[in-house]
Formats: C-alpha cells, sequence, structure tokens
C-alpha cells in the first residue's frame, strides 16, 4: 500500500507508479560475451526441455481467453498477452537467463483447465496468482479469487461459459496477501454474499494482515515493487518477461470483503457444500496469515503459498518483515507426514498442479529441503564467523535444486534468502565496527571520487570492469560515481551497463526486473504510463481506523513540530469510533477508544469521509467547506497540528541519491 498526497491514501505494496520522464542516454545494451557465456553454462548444466512441468501446465486445457486481453468497461487494458508473443520462441535469446525463459514461458500458458474431472478447475494466466474452482454438493468453492476484480470476473466468466451453471456458494482466501482476495468483488457482491449466505473463509488473524500488514510502511514498499515487478519496462526479451512466481501484475482495482468465518490456529476439519475440507495451519511462511488444506474426497492437497513452483523469498525485494524458513521447512514437513501417503494431487495459488503420490512426495520433501537448506546453510556459515554479505556469496546450490525445477530460484534466492536469514537471526549489522554508523551513501561516495583521483578514473576503472565481465564490481565502482554526480551521464549509462548484464544473468524474475528497471531509471527509458491497481471502497473500508492514525503519526513532522503539545479528540459516529491523539515532545500519539476530558481541539467526521480522502475523492479542506467536518475548540491549533503531516513523494528517488 502507498499513502498518496492529500490524506492517508493506501495502496497495495503491489500498486505501480510511473516514473517522471528525463532525456535518454545511450540505447539499452545487448547482452554481452560474458553474459552468454554465463547464460550458456547454465543451459548446459540443466534440462531446459520442458518434460513433466509442460505436460502438467498444459494439462486439461479446455478454453481461453482470446488474445489474454481483459479491459475494464472504458477500455482500458487490465491485461494482455499480445505483447508477450516473443515467449513463443523455445529457445531463450542471449538477454535472459535460459532457466528463466523455460519458467516464463510455462507461466504463460493461459485458460481454463480441469484439474480433476468433473470436480477441480483452474483459471490460470490472467493475473499473477491462480484462481481453483471445485464443485460441491450444491455450486462451487472459489479458492483464491485473484488480485483484481476485472481479472477474477473475467475468469469466472471463462469457466461459466464451459461448467455447468451453478452457484458459488463459498470462496476460500487461503493468505493475506492482496493476489489471493482483491479479486472477489469480480465474482460476487456484498449483497449477493449476505442474500444467499455465501461462505467466506479466511485464517485466523486474516482482517487485520490482509488490509493493515503494509499501511505503515506502504509508500517505500509501493516504490520498491516497482522495481522488483518490472512495471515501468516494457515488454520484451531485454525488458520484461515473467516475475518468476508469475506473469505479471494486472492494472486492476483491488477489492476486500470481510470473512464469515475463519480457521483457528488449531486448524481442523470444516464441511463445505458439502465436502470435507481438512485445514492446517501455515501462519509465519510466506503470510503471517495462512492456512494449507486437504480435500479427501479429491485426494486433492492445496498448499497455498507456502509451496509453490519456485523457492520463494524469505524476504521479498519490495521489503516486508523477514519470514522464518525454518517454521517454514517445517510446516511443509507436516504436511508431508498427514498427507504425503493419500494425497494424489498438489495445487498451490500459483504455477500448476502435479498428479501422483509419488511426484506429491517428491514435490514436499523437495520444497521442504530447500527451506531448510537455506536456513541451516545460513547459521552455519554464521555461526562459522560470516557475515551479512559473506554468509551466501559462492553457496553451492541445494542438491534438490540440481533435479527439481520448482525448488529454483525464480522469485525467492537462495542469495538474498540467506542474507534475510542472517537479518531475522542477527539484524541488519555485521558485527563490524567500521559498519555500525558509516557515512551515508552520497556523502562517502564523493570521498571515493576523490580517493579514486576524480570521477574520470573512477569512470575509467567502472569500464574496465565492464570490459573484464566484473559486473558486480563494475556496479559498486560506478554505484560511487552516481551517487557523487547524478547527473554525470556517462556515469549513469556505465551504471546501466553493468545493471543491464546482471540482470540478463539473473535467473530470478524478481533479479532481472529490478537490475533492468534499475538501468532504464538511469538511461531516463523507463515507460511513463501508469500502469496501476487502484484499491476500491471496500478495500479502503476494511483498513482499521486505528492503523490510519498510526499511519498519520508516521507522517508527523517532527522537526517543525518539536515544540508544539495539543490534545486531539477525534470522533467517528459512523462506526461509534473515537481516537484520542497526544502531541509533544516531537511525537503524536493517537490512542484507540480512548477520550480527553478537556481536548485541545474536537474532530467530528464520518470515518466514510475519511475513506473519501484516502481515495482522493476528497482532500480535508473540501470537507471542512461542505460540511462534513466539525471541528470545535481551537481550529488554530488542529490547523497549525494537521498542517504538519505532508505527504510521502511516491516517486523517491532509488539508484541515485
Amino acid at each position: 500500500m502507498k499513502h498518496r498526497a492529500a490524506g492517508l491514501r493506501a495502496a497495495a505494496a503491489m500498486g505501480v507508479l510511473a516514473l517522471a520522464a528525463q532525456a535518454p542516454l545511450a540505447a539499452q545494451d545487448a547482452a554481452s560475451d560474458f553474459t552468454m557465456a554465463a547464460n550458456r553454462a547454465l543451459a548446459e548444466r540443466l534440462d531446459l526441455s520442458g518434460g513433466q512441468d509442460e505436460a502438467e501446465a498444459l494439462r486439461g486445457k479446455i478454453a481461453e481467453i482470446p488474445d489474454g486481453l481483459i479491459t475494464k468497461a472504458d477500455g482500458a487494458v487490465v491485461w494482455d498477452w499480445r505483447p508477450y508473443a516473443f515467449l513463443e520462441a523455445a529457445d531463450a535469446p542471449a538477454s535472459v537467463n535460459p532457466s528463466l525463459w523455460r519458467q516464463a514461458r510455462l507461466n504463460r500458458i493461459h485458460g481454463l483447465f480441469e484439474v480433476v474431472p468433473g470436480a477441480i478447475w483452474q483459471v490460470r494466466g490472467y493475473d499473477i496468482s491462480v484462481m481453483t474452482i471445485v464443485r460441491g454438493q450444491s455450486g462451487y468453492i472459489i479458492i483464491d479469487p485473484l488480485t483484481a476484480e476485472e481479472t477474477a470476473a473475467a475468469a469466472w466468466q471463462l469457466a461459466m461459459a464451459h461448467l455447468p451453471q451453478l452457484p458459488i456458494r463459498a470462496v476460500i482466501f487461503t493468505h493475506s496477501h492482496s493476489d489471493h482476495f482483491g479479486g472477489v468483488g469480480g465474482i460476487i457482491t456484498r449483497e449477493q454474499a449476505l442474500r444467499d449466505g455465501i461462505r467466506i473463509i479466511a485464517p485466523h488473524g486474516f482482517s487485520e494482515e490482509a488490509v493493515a500488514e503494509n499501511v505503515l510502511a506502504g509508500t517505500a514498499m509501493a516504490r520498491r515493487a516497482t522495481y522488483m515487478f518490472g512495471t515501468f519496462l516494457a515488454p520484451g526479451p531485454r525488458g520484461q518477461i515473467d516475475t518468476g512466481l508469475g506473469p505479471r501484475l494486472p492494472a486492476g482495482t483491488i477489492g476486500y470483503m470481510e470473512p464469515t468465518e475463519t480457521i483457528p490456529q488449531s486448524g481442523g476439519t470444516v464441511m463445505i457444500d458439502g465436502l470435507t475440507f481438512d485445514f492446517m495451519d501455515a501462519g509465519g511462511t510466506e503470510a503471517p496469515s495462512e492456512f494449507m488444506f486437504y480435500i479427501a474426497d479429491y485426494k486433492a492437497l492445496h498448499t497455498a503459498e507456502v509451496a509453490t513452483r519456485v523457492l520463494h523469498n524469505v524476504l521479498t525485494l519490495r521489503g516486508a518483515q523477514v519470514r522464518d524458513p525454518l517454521v517454514w521447512s517445517k510446516v511443509i514437513d507436516r504436511a508431508l507426514q498427514k498427507w504425503g501417503g493419500v494425497a494424489d494431487l498438489a495445487l498451490a495459488s500459483h504455477g500448476w498442479p502435479l498428479w501422483g503420490n509419488t511426484r506429491v512426495q517428491t514435490y514436499l520433501a523437495g520444497q521442504r529441503d530447500a527451506y531448510r537448506y537455506v536456513h541451516d546453510r545460513t547459521l552455519n556459515r554464521a555461526n562459522n564467523g560470516a557475515t551479512l554479505h559473506e554468509v551466501a556469496d559462492g553457496i553451492a546450490d541445494a542438491p534438490v535444486q540440481q533435479s527439481a525445477f520448482d525448488t529454483r530460484g525464480y522469485y525467492g534466492t537462495l542469495n538474498h534468502n540467506m542474507k534475510a536469514t542472517y537479518q531475522r537471526y542477527f539484524g541488519w549489522w555485521d558485527g563490524v565496527p567500521a559498519h555500525f554508523n558509516p557515512l551515508p551513501p552520497a556523502e562517502s561516495a564523493k570521498r571515493y571520487v576523490k580517493l579514486a583521483g576524480g570521477p574520470d578514473k573512477l569512470l575509467a576503472a567502472g569500464k574496465e570492469a565492464l570490459a573484464a565481465g566484473e559486473y558486480r564490481w563494475a556496479a559498486e565502482l560506478l554505484n560511487h560515481l552516481v551517487f557523487a554526480e547524478p547527473a554525470n551521464a556517462a556515469a549513469r549509462s556505465a551504471l546501466a551497463s553493468a545493471y543491464e548484464q546482471l540482470g540478463y544473468q539473473a535467473e530470478s524474475g524478481a533479479w532481472r526486473n529490478y537490475y533492468l528497471a534499475g538501468a532504464a531509471s538511469l538511461r531516463g527509458t523507463a515507460r511513463t504510463t501508469a500502469v496501476s491497481s487502484a484499491q476500491s471502497r471496500a478495500y479502503i473500508e476494511g483498513i482499521p481506523t486505528e492503523a490510519l492514525f498510526d499511519a498519520l503519526a508516521t507522517r508527523f513532522d517532527a522537526d517543525k513540530g518539536r515544540a508544539l503539545r495539543g490534545q486531539f479528540q477525534f470522533i467517528l459516529p459512523d462506526r461509534g469510533e473515537h481516537v484520542a491523539i497526544e502531541v509533544g515532545g516531537g511525537v503524536e500519539l493517537p490512542r484507540y477508544g480512548s477520550r480527553f476530558a478537556a481536548p485541545t481541539a474536537t474532530i467530528t467526521i464520518d470515518r466514510a469521509a475519511l475513506d473519501d480522502v484516502t481515495l482522493g475523492a476528497a482532500t480535508f479542506p473540501q470537507l471542512v467547506q461542505a460540511g462534513r467536518v466539525k471541528i470545535e475548540g481551537n481550529v488554530a491549533a488542529f490547523g497549525q497540528w494537521f498542517a504538519l503531516h505532508p505527504p510521502f513523494d511516491p516517486r523517491f528517488a532509488v539508484v541515485e541519491p
């Protein structure tokens, strides 16, 4: 989520922003001889034929949306496979890691698929996530209705064109990330859910995590997400091809509906439209609120996003709280021990299913081992003295990664997952005194330039590293020069060249996107057309009021407001809520549910009006003028305090100071 100009606007971390245009530098580089050699070496080491994975990804295909094109009512494009026709080529271009190319080609397979004859179907390839449809006794149970209402509606329309016309009886949200619940408004309405008694089932803690997880850090997460998902890269062999986990993000509307029931931490069996679902808690793995489940009638195990067709992120590049690979491994092992002997099918919230009991067991064991390897190798090295940036350097792939493509680093990587695990145990500091309080990057960069003998010499050293194929070293050198002299066109171009080669070699879709987006930012070639996911009112209404006021407090300008003191009482009549905000000593402290005896000012405003501000439909001054806000007491003091909450800049610099 991200906070926008006039108010408390929250948007998903998966939301994207366009960059301001600047004069382009040199054109994007082709793959170098060093990059081609590295990619060839990987191709020779791995069997990159589609093999069983391709057969499973194609299995049971019924139909597809023509051209993979999904639009809004006004014609705006939400999803379109046509610009990705280049993925039809069997052989990877020189500018794409051949293993990632294989994954992208599998993720491009889109349509409606029958998974269990007459019982389970999936709609894949129209979102970063997958929608699963299960037939119950009297209707359908929908699992994870995608990210956007538009993609979910198109997926459901495709399904209903080919499946029996039955009503939706239940919706299951497997976990608290928006790409698994945001499209719910595209398949049912709130009124329909209430009228028809449609059950909405989620893991315990879902409501708190789903809409509040990224409110506080949303602006920074959203900014980094634009790089991670390559949202301002054009599709193409030198641009965006895939995220690794799934194709990409849709440009639609993210919605929300409150669950009607949640599954406790203890899990257990629940009858849903005549089918018995056996739930297992998986919170603390890929999401803080998550579960897996087994449907005995179909011998089907749904692993949510705990086990997918990739090595996932212990710490996502967009930013989040560090996950626990030890817990992750143990949860998968519990699932293997409980259901491994009976499950004939494994399916998930991303990727394609796999069939056969032996295959399911091998898959779960491999996923388990991959996360355990991340955890144990990190602690082994750290306990032998390796620090944050040493712990993963040169580490060999886990043995399972040599044969099981679903454990390869297409999204998360062994490298950054081990660093994240180190961070989880030891924090940001590596224990070296010189790193405890270093100079800020821009300041140290100027001194490095001076030490190198000036910008020309540092640039020459960077170009020498480029010519030698030492792209990590080139990036380190040239990054100092760009941070010292952001307007130095030659430095920007050379650093972009290093990033491009690193991106072309990356097996991780997220790494590739981040490197190439960084290069495009430096060159001024990033797409300037906005491709964005926006929140519906239902989503914004789901954000707890307490979280909104905590987010407001992060915007308080403590330097300018150091001497300010006051007590501001907010009353939200439409929800029967009140928030008391104490200001003093450079901080503001919101107390949800509290009242002051004699506040400096009392502000009466409906939560619906605050939501208008969050959605950008109104500004606070407009609400005052319209009489939708009542301020009593010291109005001037309130105005002074409120003015000390400037909006964050959602386009802050990432690859330059």
